[in-house]
């Protein structure tokens, strides 16, 4: 049984620790509230561009000549992963998730004869692939988007991406993220960025509208798709960095918070067994005493 001076410096340790996650906490939901901010009104101009980027690939399907990001390569053997994560642990099971799909889509394309490369965009998701698939992780871009995240932090990430397709070192691009649903709950989102693709919508949410539209571009589609292709990759990135962020934040202020009621629960358990202890001491000295004395 653990003496009494050792449960008085484990008491101690954990009420040090319970003030450092409740003080995580309390940042964390500071944080938060600005992150999801931006990721809510990220989206609407993500899904605009995704709705002009479909009609005008409604337009132009079938012809010569299309832009290679909307039309692909012609083959699907070079894949590239962006897996994102965070730079910071202590956000329960966030990164984890994030590089649990990353594994599972890896081995599917390395089954099916794919070559995979990896582009890492946080820490984490680096620590935790490197020991499996470190010969396919290319590069991995830390730091982005401190002290805020800005549409100027995403747009280096977005301009590898696109000089690596125009060199041709892959087919086929992919970011892997958390979409932020709740503080509570982030959905593992895998969305093709390389040919362009629109996102499916999630259960129990509007459906982007298919492109029946007819419209007259001026100038010629293929001069609006030049530009705007390139674009849209990172607009979708800065999207998704958005949602990563707010998840992140979500998920570490869930996990402090649990950690703090923890803490609390293990003082309560501590207290009890160092009064017992302490109790047990004070009754055998008085035994000791009144045995003493009798013996006199």
């Amino acid at each position: 049984m653990p003496s009494l001076k050792d449960l008085k410096i484990r008491i101690s340790s954990v009420t040090s620790t319970r003030k450092i996650t409740s003080a995580m906490k309390m940042v964390a939901a500071a944080k938060l509230r600005r992150a999801q901010e931006q990721a809510e009104a990220a989206r609407p101009y993500a899904e605009r561009m995704e709705q002009v980027l479909g009609a005008l690939a409604v337009a132009a399907e079938g012809r010569p000549g299309a832009p290679a990001m909307l039309a692909g390569t012609g083959r699907d053997d070079v894949h590239l992963l962006v897996v994102a994560t965070a730079d910071r642990g202590l956000c329960g099971g966030f990164n984890s998730s994030i590089v649990r799909a990353a594994r599972a889509r890896i081995r599917s394309l390395v089954e099916a004869g794919k070559t995979v490369k990896i582009l890492c965009v946080g820490r984490k998701g680096r620590d935790q692939l490197r020991r499996e698939y470190g010969k396919r992780i290319i590069d991995t871009m830390t730091d982005i988007g401190k002290p805020s995240l800005t549409y100027a932090h995403v747009e280096s990430v977005a301009d590898k991406v696109t000089r690596m397709f125009e060199s041709g070192e892959f087919d086929v691009c992919t970011v892997i993220y958390n979409r932020f649903k709740s503080a509570m709950t982030q959905i593992v989102t895998q969305q093709q960025l390389i040919p362009f693709a629109a996102q499916e919508a999630e259960a129990g949410e509007p459906a982007v509208p298919a492109a029946g539209t007819l419209y007259e571009y001026e100038p010629e589609e293929s001069e609006i798709l030049d530009a705007l292709l390139p674009k849209n990759i990172c607009v979708q990135l800065f999207r998704a960095l958005l949602e990563n962020a707010a998840s992140e934040q979500g998920a570490r202020m869930t996990a402090m918070d649990s950690a703090t009621r923890n803490a609390g629960d293990m003082i309560d358990n501590l207290s009890i067994q160092y009064n017992r202890a302490r109790q047990a001491a004070i009754t055998k000295e008085l035994i000791e005493i009144i045995s003493g004395a009798e013996a006199l």
